[in-house]
């Protein structure tokens, strides 16, 4: 018996929470000022934005790691939110999240682009710290209270927190792709993440494609066959009955904070900043504009590579025409990022020291974070956004950029790669790998007709600001409240025991 199974069920807690959600990191950072003081912020991002309100309305509880290694602290208040803290070591952040969850899951779950490691220490950590979430949200959660377990750091956390408080509703959202069978099955621990996730009642997906993914996953190692989206599952309880439930899984693409966006678009303050990036940078006539995290997934390298051929090959001089590329730091103790961050930094060198003239650059190469107000700056400055991820599970940039454009400007090159090419068709397509069709697509965005850009970017901003992430929360809660009545009270049918031996 597994340590996931042993797990016994705890009692509803007299003051529990209606809506629980469980992330790696709670919706807060901490500020230090310069006499040691610190204090709480709201996190910034669409995640906590759309939960807000429902943490409001619903009587709401957020479990999660406050960002500091070797701290415990108690539950508390904070602007709407009603925070619990999970502690974490060091050793845990290093094997679980730097470990497991990142240098493991996620270039494994973005189709290799960079190669996972597999550690059986970096393992039973992960699976550690999610017992702990899964029963820090036990012992938070109401009697039938409503459970939302958000991405791939906590993937056991459903089938724990089902075994630790069958009552409750579970849900799971996976931010990030879910890999195709020949991929996922790399995993050794595998048949334990499927197990995890089919704990929960509604799994929501980014693309159609990662639910089918997942669904063929489930079929291959679990045995069980998914029908429209749905499966029923069973195990034995500790009195030797059986518990059974069914799993949907299905595909709710994830959207941005439309309306704060729109506002600082229409700031004046917001705007004379857009118009002083472009004095500053010698009012180019061309300013193309890249914001990323610095990761391998993101295609940094293949863009910055297209627009030094592009210079190479005098289809653009740094007299006409400036990249500007932001990456912000991430994951810096984990190597491929470092490693990331030297070959991106030796190329921006590269082209800037060849092509540079005194008054005029060719990349503005910029390795920080900005505020927000200041991102939305560069939105309104930018006449060209590329986005050219090799494996994302949205992409939010490209939906910020075409929310910010109020007057119907700019174009978006965006690759198809990304979650945000199903949703935003009217972009320009490309293939990332393909240099040669990327130049062409960025040629291709600088000089479109005016007609034909906002036309294209009509249809755009019709999409996003009708499917913001206000409702993209509230079609998933409304889902998973409807699967939640619709739940099947007797034994599961054939094939629906999901902790009998592997089909492998």
């Amino acid at each position: 018996m597994s340590a996931e199974q042993s797990l016994e069920e705890v009692a509803v807690p007299q003051e529990g929470y209606d809506f629980v959600v469980v992330s790696n990191r709670l919706p807060v950072d901490r500020d230090v000022d310069e006499n040691g003081s610190s204090s709480w912020r709201r996190s910034p991002g669409g995640l906590v934005s759309a939960l807000a309100p429902v943490m409001a309305q619903r009587d709401g509880a957020w479990v999660g790691w406050h960002g500091a290694p070797d701290e415990s602290l108690e539950p508390f208040d904070h602007d709407v939110f009603h925070l619990v803290p999970v502690s974490l070591s060091e050793t845990e952040v290093k094997r679980y999240y730097e470990g497991f969850s990142n240098a493991t899951l996620w270039p494994l779950y973005h189709d290799v682009i960079a190669s996972p490691e597999f550690h059986r220490t970096w393992w039973y950590a992960y699976r550690r710290v999610n017992e702990r979430f899964a029963r820090t949200a036990a012992e938070t959660a109401a009697e039938g209270a409503t459970v939302w377990v958000q991405d791939y750091q906590l993937q056991l956390v459903p089938r724990m927190l089902r075994r630790l408080r069958p009552d409750v509703t579970i849900g799971f959202f996976n931010h990030i792709p879910f890999p195709p069978t020949e991929i996922f099955s790399q995993l050794p621990w595998r048949r334990a993440v499927l197990e995890g996730l089919t704990g929960a009642d509604l799994i929501g997906f980014q693309r159609p494609g990662d639910a089918q993914n997942f669904q063929r996953c489930v079929r291959r190692y679990l045995g069980v066959q998914f029908t429209k989206g749905a499966a029923q599952f069973s195990e034995s309880t500790a009195e030797g009955g059986q518990t059974t439930w069914t799993v949907n899984a299905g595909s709710y693409p994830i959207s941005i904070d439309v309306d704060s966006i729109k506002e600082l678009a229409d700031d004046p303050s917001v705007r004379a900043r857009a118009r002083e990036i472009r004095e500053e940078l010698g009012n180019p006539e061309t300013i193309f504009l890249g914001v990323d995290r610095l990761d391998y997934t993101k295609g940094i390298r293949h863009r910055i590579k297209a627009y030094g051929e592009l210079l190479h090959d005098g289809r653009l001089t740094v007299e006409d025409s400036v990249l500007i590329q932001v990456a912000s730091p991430s994951r810096e103790r984990v190597d491929s990022y470092r490693h990331l961050r030297e070959l991106v930094e030796g190329m921006v060198g590269r082209i800037n020291g060849q092509y540079d003239t005194i008054s005029h650059t060719a990349i503005r190469y910029l390795h920080h974070g900005y505020p927000f107000e200041e991102m939305v700056a560069l939105y309104l400055a930018a006449d060209v956004m590329l986005v050219t991820a090799l494996r994302d599970g949205m992409n939010l940039v490209a939906k910020e950029y075409v929310a910010a454009r109020r007057d119907r400007s700019g174009a978006l090159v965006l690759s198809e790669f990304t979650g945000a090419a199903e949703q935003l068709k009217q972009a320009v397509l490309v293939n990332p790998h393909d240099i040669d069709g990327l130049k062409d697509a960025m040629m291709y965005a600088r000089d479109m007709p005016a007609t034909e850009a906002r036309k294209r970017m009509a249809s755009m901003r019709r999409q996003v600001l009708t499917h913001d992430v206000v409702d993209w929360s509230q079609r998933f809660l409304d889902d998973l409240a409807a699967h939640a009545r619709t739940a099947p009270d007797d034994a599961a049918g054939p094939g629906a025991a999901a902790d009998g031996p592997g089909h492998e």
